[in-house]
């Protein structure tokens, strides 16, 4: 019998194919079928999602460098900034600190309402260390990106994803969300705010979904709704699609109480 000068590789562990344009359908479904798979595993049936800038730090750290930058003559400015916008660090953090006691309080038995950032560092690290702090379970689901975005340590371990494809991370953060939480944030907060209440304006997400925008200063500076409404591209009753605050008080009684409206919502997605 001739000896086979190689052996032929399988299909799915030829990475070159793997890689390829050809499969990029593969690529797609695995980012729907493994993630999915892991949330049957840990039990998770609904979320509430953190979204927000990677670039806010906490308040200690920002006190610290401001120290620093006045002892060493830097951008004192900036650093004055940083402290400033650390609030909603912080305000992250506490309110999902308070989330995640409360649905565990609830004591049906199952994982509820898990909080969900985007795993990276600033905001999404404040949204998983709160719940961590809480000794919730708690999901982080990253992004490849050209400049390294590393998932945080405080992400339940068996529920940090890390996805390639921009479009499935946001299906998943929608998929399983039953209330949203928007902090102050750049492009990528912006995309997600908006493609969110698009679906809940046009019913593409049916389910009752609170949308909480954080921040009024902040958001009242990036988007001027008033203007939208004058120049008739929004309806004056789109703006109560969301619940505008500064105060973690506030957008923990929002919440809580939506989700309690008639009784708990029923585990799963149904969009």
């Amino acid at each position: 019998m001739t000896e086979s000068r190689y052996r032929a590789v399988k299909a799915y562990e030829n990475l070159e194919w793997i890689k390829s344009r050809d499969a990029r359908a593969m690529r797609i479904l695995s980012e729907y079928l493994e993630p999915e798979s892991r949330f049957e595993e840990m039990d998770i049936e609904d979320t509430i999602v953190v979204f927000g800038s990677a670039r806010l730090l906490p308040k200690d750290v920002a006190e610290k460098r401001l120290e620093e930058t006045k002892r060493g003559g830097g951008d004192v400015p900036k650093a004055e900034r940083d402290l400033k916008m650390s609030f909603y660090y912080e305000a992250a953090r506490e309110l999902s600190f308070r989330l995640t006691e409360w649905s565990k309080g609830l004591g049906n038995g199952k994982q509820r309402f898990v909080v969900c950032s985007g795993g990276g560092p600033g905001i999404m690290e404040a949204a998983n260390r709160g719940a961590s702090e809480a000794k919730g379970l708690n999901i982080g689901l990253n992004i490849s990106l050209p400049f390294e975005q590393n998932d945080n340590p405080y992400i339940t371990k068996r529920l940090s994803l890390e996805f390639h494809y921009f479009f499935m991370r946001k299906f998943w953060f929608t998929y399983l969300a039953k209330a949203i939480v928007v902090m102050p944030g750049g492009f990528g907060t912006l995309d997600e705010f908006m493609e969110v209440v698009t679906l809940v304006q046009t019913l593409k997400i049916k389910k009752a979904l609170p949308i909480v925008l954080f921040g009024k200063e902040f958001w009242s500076s990036v988007i001027n709704f008033q203007t939208l409404i004058d120049y008739g591209t929004i309806s004056p009753d789109d703006v109560d699609l969301f619940f505008q605050t500064d105060s973690v008080d506030e957008a923990f009684e929002y919440v809580s109480q939506k989700l309690l409206e008639g009784g708990l919502p029923e585990p799963g997605p149904h969009l």
